[in-house]
């Protein structure tokens, strides 16, 4: 069984209190929080150090085998919800449509005042994933991970930069404001492990050499 789905099981409780704690603060109207914080630098070494080292495969990758967006409180989606989240002095309509407010995206440094202009970005990509291990999930599993507003997986970033990412690892890209690179980097291992995901090799020097800078 894989740490997620053993982590589920035994921890209900803790996830109905964080979800009633996600909740509140995205029903506050001057809620302006970011990406969950990931691990520290130690811990996501430490991760690292567990995760296996497998060869990619992406044979059979869909994106459709990830579904997105599903619905997370009341009119929102996973989409709009990271929106209202990321952003500052959001306003929404009765749909939880953006119609104003404010987005900066930590990767480049840039600010966006159109809803438009923003993509929510899986900081690790679905076909990455795929690559990684979610091949072997259900699909129930891979739309768990495409819509996971717990873990920091989803994060809104300008849309030319979330586009141009693609599904490249660390290996192969990083922001290009390198205060966030840290963030970044706690943040893939954090994910990867708790998902119990591998990591290629090119992937796993990548994460090493930013890890021991952070």
């Amino acid at each position: 069984m894989s740490r997620f789905y053993a982590r589920r099981r035994l921890s209900i409780l803790s996830a109905l209190t964080g979800l009633i704690a996600s909740v509140a603060l995205f029903n506050s109207p001057s809620a302006s929080a970011a990406l969950p914080t990931p691990v520290s630098a130690a811990t996501a070494r430490g991760y690292l150090s567990q995760l296996t080292v497998a060869t990619e495969n992406r044979t059979g990758y869909s994106r459709s085998l990830f579904p997105t967006w599903i619905t997370i409180s009341g009119t929102c989606n996973t989409r709009e919800w990271i929106l209202k989240r990321d952003g500052t002095n959001v306003v929404t309509d009765s749909a939880c449509t953006a119609t104003s407010g404010s987005w900066y995206s930590p990767y480049d440094g840039a600010t966006w005042t159109a809803a438009s202009d923003v993509d929510i970005d899986h900081l690790v990509p679905l076909a990455e994933a795929w690559d990684s291990g979610a091949s072997k999930w259900t699909t129930a599993q891979r739309q768990s991970f495409a819509n996971d507003v717990t873990r920091p997986q989803l994060l809104a970033v300008t849309d030319n930069v979330n586009q141009a990412k693609g599904d490249q690892d660390p290996a192969t890209w990083m922001p290009s404001r390198t205060a966030y690179r840290c963030t970044y980097v706690r943040a893939w291992v954090q994910v990867k492990y708790y998902y119990d995901l591998s990591v290629d090799s090119a992937e796993k020097t990548a994460l090493t050499n930013y890890l021991a800078s952070c």
